[in-house]
């Protein structure tokens, strides 16, 4: 199927882009890798008025340390992440999860910040996000905000972002003391969406015992889903076995999947308890390594 017809325009400066989406409103959509929209758009499940295509715009393509974070703008690709030594000394769950972004060929073109807006729950890099707290920072023609990604992801395929905003780049904060964390997916084949998947994140007290943790799950709810009360069972504990086995229940009793062509919903279930124990015991390895 071909896209019905829309308007095109190409801005050259952010000021540019931002004024073409305010005067657009709900009839625009933001054009960076297009490995999401595109192809609704093809099959007539989005039809913008307009696209306007940001990758003449200046200043989007950079991975950054700035302020207590690191900042992803929004032209940087998923295999620029794969290949960026930043994120590798910075997030070890961004890291590990951007290589089991779809298959090389999107990688090339699709970017963490559109796939982000997207909030599709089937896709990676939301449930990275949740797991490390990062934050959405939204631009539009009256000024910027900064949206904690909790609040950004409202429900299936539905972001917070007002008419006129786009996503400018994301904020993941730097670790402040021995951290680590991973993504583990299980996919049918190279490129496929996640049967199930988890993010996990642990920071550690000096002592210790386990100061920050996060948790959240892939293909298992019509949103990506922190697992709110797994976390609250880590924080101020000391590690272990027991305790990241307790966790992993509580990160299953959280996921509510549903049965279909990837397998039943028992067998998803028990996915994200084994993926949360053995992500939490690779995060403490990690983070006692640091």
């Amino acid at each position: 199927m071909y896209p019905a017809p829309f308007d095109y325009v190409a801005p050259t400066s952010l000021e540019e882009a931002v004024e073409e989406l305010a005067q657009r409103g709900d009839d625009a959509r933001v054009l960076a890798g297009g490995q999401s929209l595109i192809p609704m758009m093809k099959l007539r499940l989005a039809v913008p008025a307009a696209l306007v295509d940001i990758n003449r715009v200046p200043g989007l393509d950079s991975i950054q340390e700035a302020n207590g974070h690191l900042a992803i703008g929004a032209l940087v690709r998923n295999n620029d992440i794969v290949d960026s030594d930043i994120v590798e000394r910075t997030n070890h769950t961004v890291a590990a999860a951007a290589p089991w972004i779809s298959d090389p060929i999107v990688r090339n073109r699709g970017t963490l910040c559109g796939s982000v807006a997207h909030c599709d729950p089937e896709g990676d890099w939301n449930s990275v996000m949740l797991a490390v707290g990062a934050e959405v920072v939204a631009r539009s023609a009256t000024g910027e905000r900064v949206i904690p990604i909790a609040d950004f992801i409202a429900d299936f395929f539905t972001n917070t972002l007002q008419p006129g905003e786009m996503v400018t780049e994301v904020r993941i904060p730097k670790y402040t003391g021995r951290a680590g964390g991973t993504y583990i997916k299980l996919e049918r084949k190279v490129g496929d969406y996640a049967t199930a998947a988890v993010a996990t994140h642990l920071q550690l007290e000096d002592d210790g015992r386990i100061a920050q943790a996060g948790i959240a799950m892939t293909s298992v709810a019509p949103i990506n889903r922190k697992a709110t009360e797994a976390e609250q069972m880590l924080v101020g504990q000391t590690p272990s076995a027991e305790l990241f086995g307790e966790a992993a229940q509580a990160a299953a009793n959280a996921a509510d999947p549903e049965t279909n062509v990837r397998g039943p919903a028992e067998y998803k279930r028990d996915l994200i308890r084994v993926y949360t124990r053995r992500g939490l015991a690779k995060a403490l390895e990690i983070a006692q390594g640091s």
